[in-house]
């Protein structure tokens, strides 16, 4: 029976396959419960305790894509997104507070009725 793929490709395949476990997604990968915490403490006040915001200039985050958090927390720390309230409070924040951040918001599960 003839191999299916050449020999370097298949050991290139066997070997993603064998550390498929250990390639987590990022939620999976960061701590959502620490991310809670920090946003507790840090976030809450303008983004609602659950990242569902009651004030207008504050988006909700609950349910964002945990790449664009990620991206964007990482944009208003080094200055590339600027926002008064965000410049200040991001500056402060680790990759692993980001990270945690992200993990937090992904993972709040929103639902979304569309109008009749």
């Amino acid at each position: 029976m003839p191999h299916l793929l050449h020999p370097p490709l298949a050991a290139t395949a066997l070997l993603l396959v064998a550390l498929s476990p250990l390639s987590l997604s990022p939620a999976d990968a960061q701590d959502a419960k620490a991310g809670r915490a920090k946003a507790s403490a840090q976030c809450a006040v303008c983004h609602g305790a659950n990242g569902l915001s009651q004030h207008p200039e504050a988006p909700n985050l609950a349910g964002q894509v945990e790449m664009y958090l990620m991206k964007s927390l990482e944009d208003f720390r080094a200055g590339r997104r600027v926002n008064e309230m965000m410049t200040v409070v991001s500056k402060d924040l680790t990759d692993a507070d980001i990270a945690n951040l992200a993990a937090w918001y992904a993972a709040i599960r929103i639902t979304a009725e569309p109008p009749p």
